[in-house]
């Protein structure tokens, strides 16, 4: 069934096209990801489905049957909404039934009116019917899962991630027949974005949704719409998919470019020569030629080339020294050691709210620490991307934003190292027409784009990248990866972003509980696979445990039906028995000294990989000589 359809839909804002006589449409079931370059016109083109903005020309068909629901970028809540209320009034019916149940109840505890308890009846009838008596459970474990906890909290004293994932547990909760998501995954922690997803995949309502997150785009959606040049392209399947579509797509129009310039070179030659023929003919090769030269020619799709340089870099980067952070009466950190060196590829990961951003800033001196000391080197040129970015003046020109900075900026890269304000955001896919609008008329990634622009073009030797991936589209991203890919200078980075943290770091910094910031070798993929690892193994501890707990309850049953006949070691055993004593206690001692070696926070992580596979076999072991020595303890009694 179809869900919606648009035809010959087009949208300009003040005098840019955004996109122009595109038609497109949804069945149920469908998951479409749309991607797009900052500033295409994806969210608008989101709203326009949702009827939240009109198209300048074209027609939105949308099924009056199927329910849509739309999750903003900015979302909106009544005033002085809790957070449970703000999510359960996603079913106001139901929700409104409960309160009226609540209602009821009240009165009851001082009267018992036949009338009164009619109502409670046709009430609660109604509540099992809707099955309503789970609306707050559900509610509750959405939030929880989205990282929300504090569910009497006024929506409005929220911050901007806390309301947005306050929405998006509302959209959730209603299960529409088309959920339209626009960038759901900012603002989330990598634990809430692999839950969000794995409910996406299983769910079989359709999906429209714009996202940065490639993994995400991957495993959710089952067709790629592309905006690009004012226009709509479509390739079925997912996002890997898409990637080679796209190459194939791009070669084919590559080659077809190549032959027609060569045959229009031919042509323009045979003119000049005048060969001798046919009138008709010379017309028809005239006209053809024409028709090529006013064609619409196919736009090269430019890539961001980011070539600013290093500057030189110290040995003392940033030495963080025994450092703690308490705030709000919450231990966010404690006893963390980081001595920060040249080539650095830190990633810092954690559920939201333990601290990460906090940490940042206190590496980068904005923060005292509670305990210990943070220095930095003298040769450091810190280079800071914040969450929030910097206020900008929105009656300036894009291009006059740069010129306050420098006029001209030392690559350190090739002859022309000097590259000038325009040049740089040429690079950044800012084109000459739109280096003179004003600020204003951005987009979100686009004034996210500027932003870090403004940092790098000041050629920093150390970079601080809190949450760089919110709102950038697939191609910044890609750009900024190979510049870090470059960079000479200590990278540190949080980011729930998975393929990003893949892409650029080489050792996680992982919070854990109680303040504990554990380091891990290797990018995130790596990181994953330690701490499924380290699962299973507690979850194959607690089974033999369990197993050992069953063996001795069942040796201190005594057998009512045989007589019981009393057991001892033989001479072999004995001796096996004292030696488990000695191996245990080696075993314990061994494994001890090797948790103190982790947890010591050492940064020869070559060393630190080869304990960590040493533990794995000790743990094993003394498991298997606990079991056994289990065993003959019993015997020994």
């Amino acid at each position: 069934m179809t869900i919606f359809s648009v035809n010959n839909l087009s949208k300009a804002f003040l005098d840019k096209v955004l996109f122009k006589g595109i038609s497109f449409g949804m069945e149920e079931g469908e998951r479409v990801g749309i991607i797009g370059r900052n500033g295409a016109g994806k969210s608008t083109f989101l709203k326009i489905i949702a009827g939240l903005e009109v198209a300048d020309e074209g027609t939105v068909a949308t099924n009056r049957e199927l329910r849509i629901e739309y999750l903003n970028q900015l979302p909106e809540f009544a005033e002085h909404a809790r957070v449970l209320d703000a999510v359960m009034d996603a079913r106001p019916e139901v929700n409104e039934l409960l309160r009226e149940h609540a209602r009821i109840c009240k009165i009851m505890e001082n009267s018992h009116d036949e009338e009164i308890q009619n109502r409670l009846e046709a009430v609660s009838s109604r509540l099992e019917q809707t099955d309503g008596w789970n609306l707050e459970t559900e509610a509750k474990i959405i939030l929880q899962k989205l990282g929300v906890t504090r569910f009497d909290e006024d929506v409005k004293n929220l911050s901007g991630g806390l309301r947005k994932r306050v929405a998006l547990a509302r959209v959730l909760l209603i299960d529409p027949d088309l959920l339209i998501l626009d960038e759901p995954t900012n603002h989330l922690d990598a634990d809430s974005v692999q839950w969000l997803q794995d409910r996406l995949q299983h769910s079989s309502k359709a999906l429209l949704i714009v996202t940065h997150d490639r993994y995400f785009l991957d495993a959710v959606s089952n067709k790629i719409v592309e905006l690009d040049q004012n226009k709509m392209f479509y390739y079925p399947g997912n996002y890997e998919q898409y990637l080679i579509q796209k190459e194939a797509y791009l070669e084919t129009q590559e080659a077809t470019a190549d032959h027609q310039r060569n045959k229009l070179r031919q042509e323009l030659f045979w003119l000049a020569k005048g060969a001798k023929a046919r009138r008709t003919k010379q017309q028809s090769r005239i006209k053809w030629i024409d028709e090529m030269q006013n064609a619409e020619k196919h736009v090269e799709q430019k890539n961001i080339k980011i070539e600013l340089g290093n500057s030189f870099l110290g040995s003392k980067v940033i030495d963080a020294v025994n450092i703690s952070k308490t705030i709000g009466g919450k231990l966010l950190f404690k006893n963390f050691d980081y001595n920060a060196a040249p080539g650095d590829r830190i990633g810092i990961i954690g559920p939201n709210g333990t601290g990460k951003s906090t940490l940042l800033n206190t590496l980068a001196g904005k923060i005292q620490p509670d305990t210990g000391k943070v220095s930095l080197g003298a040769t450091v040129k810190l280079g800071f991307f914040q969450q929030e970015i910097k206020h900008f003046d929105e009656s300036q020109t894009v291009i006059g934003s740069l010129r306050e900075i420098a006029e001209f900026i030392d690559t350190g890269v090739g002859k022309d190292r000097f590259l000038t304000a325009k040049d740089l955001l040429e690079r950044f896919l800012f084109p000459a027409k739109q280096q003179h609008s004003r600020i204003e008329t951005l987009s979100g990634g686009e004034r996210r784009r500027l932003a870090l622009l403004h940092i790098l073009m000041d050629n920093p030797n150390v970079l601080l990248l809190d949450e760089p991936t919110n709102d950038f589209d697939v191609a910044t991203l890609s750009a900024l990866e190979d510049y870090l890919r470059n960079f000479l200078g200590a990278l540190i980075v949080v980011s729930h972003d998975r393929s990003f943290l893949d892409n650029t770091v080489e050792h996680i910094f992982a919070f854990e509980e109680g303040g504990v910031i554990k380091k891990y070798p290797g990018n995130y993929s790596a990181y994953l696979e330690k701490k499924e690892a380290r699962s299973q193994e507690k979850a194959e501890e607690k089974v033999l445990k369990e197993k050992a707990k069953e063996l001795v309850v069942k040796t201190e049953q005594p057998n009512n039906n045989q007589p019981q006949k009393p057991k001892k070691l033989s001479f072999k055993e004995q001796q096996e028995f004292k030696k488990l004593e000695e191996e245990i206690a080696q075993l314990e001692k061994q494994k001890a000294e090797i948790n103190e070696f982790l947890s010591s926070g050492g940064t020869n992580y070559k060393e630190l990989d080869e304990k960590s596979k040493l533990l794995k076999k000790v743990e094993e072991r003394l498991d298997e000589a606990e079991m056994r020595w289990l065993e003959l303890s019993e015997i020994a009694g």
